[in-house]
């Protein structure tokens, strides 16, 4: 079989490792102490055994007694000590897998917007689910289990020096053949736990897609095509699934097999140094209890070490994905805009071969209100994600008060400017939260937010702490909306961007919600709109209009309605 080379560890790897350890690395000593002590419980009561079955034949009711008498204090003082390593054991465990999931996304909140979206969120489920579970129990749980056994193994193989070196030797060669296959075979099945995770990441993958599109799959009667898909994705993750349960059988197999062998021979072995007279009756029956001691490492240690093998690559596997495009450090900016945001003959395509802005130049100066008009496909929200940083790819440049944007640290970017996004995402929580986003602000000042996203009606109807449901799924689309604007208003940034944000609302509604960013003091406002109002278009300071991702047209309502161009027959089509 071929093997593979050691994987070095990353920094980051190391540092979910530590996870592990932080503030509970007494927990985890105390812990293997006790396991230490419960191998040694085991191995004093194999030799009680042995010392009975020879006071048996000696007939000595009085050392009998003496026995009876210590276990009676050896039983309640084992099972204190089982009791006591469980708890430490499963506490532990508890602060090990809290501290690793929540390091895990603490990584995955600072990657990058643009990084973020390019990536399958079915990675992350998986592996803070999936994944979680199995490094439980094949590494956390059985490196206590790998500590017990391998303290076992070493105890028995001294105590069997101590009693017989002959029947110790035989032990020692008829342990080689069970070592050797686990050995040889072990290292499949950490191949396979891996496969298992790829699977179930695609599985749930394609679960989440199902159930994102349940509307679109019922109106287009799909249900039949959907449940194929569904079919075939859960045959191959439990065929995958099953052909790991069926290897880690066979090894057990060999193993279980292996050792009736290892201790039939001692056993028949023992017997015959017994009826020569070289050992007692009770020291056979102390080697075969012994055995099991040894069978039981034999059988477990190197499955062990494979799965947590794999498991291993399972943390690994963890800390590239969080690793990969975090947020990239830079300059921070101030959360005030001072000269202005500037598009210097700016081109962007998502791929390469197909631009989707080209050529912008503009400039976007502190406390004015502008719009981005434009057929559907221009490039507007691509505009806005590009403000927002989300993607570094750009030809030309941009600058934020003279700093170019790709150097800008992202965490200082958000402060100064915010998107109201026309997808919405609501948190299962409470109105109130939603709006606050779990932060603490002045009541007045939430008043004030509620009130200019026209949410005070819904508010004084379900009370702010109406629960929305997954998603906002108890309230209606113009309701997460204004939600939305609620809380974007209510940060107060410099800049606001706002794509299509009342798009879901009625008109008198969005024309208020629209009114209301216009008056905002001091800030700069950049709203991509599809509602060509007269007495809001007047308002705005200057209007961009964007044709197939180029810059056609620029200049206030009345020039741009003169000049008779894209602005004016988008909004004379718009007023009939």
């Amino acid at each position: 079989m071929k093997q593979n080379k050691k994987r070095p560890e990353s920094g980051t790897e190391r540092t979910y490792y530590r996870a592990f350890y932080r503030g509970n690395r007494l927990t985890f000593a105390v812990a293997m102490a006790l396991m230490i002590l419960s191998a040694s419980f085991g191995l004093i009561f194999s030799q009680i055994l042995g010392d009975i079955l020879d006071l048996i034949a000696a007939a000595d009711l009085g050392a009998l007694g003496r026995i009876g008498i210590l276990l009676l204090i050896l039983i309640p003082a084992m099972l204190l000590v089982m009791l006591l390593t469980d708890f430490l054991r499963s506490r532990f465990i508890h602060r090990a897998l809290e501290q690793y999931k929540s390091l895990a996304f603490r990584r995955l909140t600072e990657k990058s917007i643009s990084a973020f979206t390019r990536e399958n969120t079915g990675r992350y489920v998986s592996a803070l689910t999936n994944d979680v579970s199995s490094v439980e129990e094949n590494y956390l749980n059985r490196s206590f289990l790998l500590f017990y056994h391998c303290a076992l193994f070493a105890g028995a193989l001294a105590m069997m020096l101590f009693y017989d070196w002959r029947l110790t030797l035989l032990s020692v060669v008829l342990c080689a053949l069970p070592i050797l296959i686990s050995v040889a075979l072990g290292g499949g099945l950490a191949t396979r736990e891996q496969q298992v995770s790829q699977q179930n990441e695609r599985f749930v993958t394609s679960l989440q897609d199902l159930l994102r599109g349940f509307s679109v799959i019922k109106s287009f009667k799909a249900e039949d095509r959907v449940r194929a898909s569904f079919n075939r994705d859960n045959h191959e993750l439990e065929t995958t699934k099953r052909a790991r349960r069926f290897f880690e059988q066979v090894l057990n197999a060999l193993a279980n097999f292996s050792a009736e062998i290892l201790q039939m021979g001692v056993f028949v072995f023992g017997a015959y140094l017994a009826i020569r007279g070289d050992i007692t009756v009770g020291t056979v029956l102390i080697f075969v209890n012994l055995c099991n001691y040894l069978i039981s490492p034999i059988q477990t240690v190197p499955q062990y070490l494979a799965t947590r093998k794999a498991a291993r690559t399972l943390v690994h596997k963890l800390a590239e994905i969080t690793d990969e495009n975090t947020e990239q450090a830079g300059a921070a900016v101030e959360p005030v805009l001072r000269e202005g945001i500037c598009f210097n003959h700016v081109a962007f395509g998502y791929d390469p071969e197909k631009p989707v802005l080209r050529d912008l130049t503009l400039t976007l100066r502190p406390g004015r209100r502008y719009a981005l008009v434009g057929m559907s496909g221009s490039g507007k929200s691509t505009f806005l994600n590009l403000l927002m940083g989300a993607y570094r790819s750009y030809d030309g440049s941009i600058t934020v008060d003279g700093q170019e944007l790709r150097d800008v640290n992202g965490d200082s970017l958000y402060d100064l400017m915010s998107l109201i996004d026309q997808n919405v995402y609501l948190f299962q929580d409470t109105i109130r939260n939603n709006i606050t986003m779990f932060g603490d602000f002045p009541a007045a000042q939430i008043d004030s937010a509620v009130e200019r996203a026209g949410l005070a009606a819904l508010l004084a109807e379900k009370g702010e702490d109406y629960r929305c449901g997954e998603n906002g799924a108890g309230l209606s689309g113009g309701e997460r909306q204004r939600i939305s604007i609620a809380r974007s208003l209510l940060r107060g940034t410099p800049v606001l961007l706002v794509d299509e944000a009342t798009a879901a609302l009625d008109a008198q509604t969005a024309h208020s919600v629209c009114a209301g960013i216009l008056e905002l003091d001091g800030a700069t406002s950049l709203t991509v709109t599809h509602r060509l109002e007269e007495d809001l278009l007047r308002r705005y300071d200057e209007i961009f209009v964007l044709k197939d991702g180029a810059l056609c047209e620029r200049g206030n309502f009345e020039t741009l309605m003169e000049e008779k161009g894209i602005l004016y027959s988008l909004y004379t089509v718009a007023s009939r």
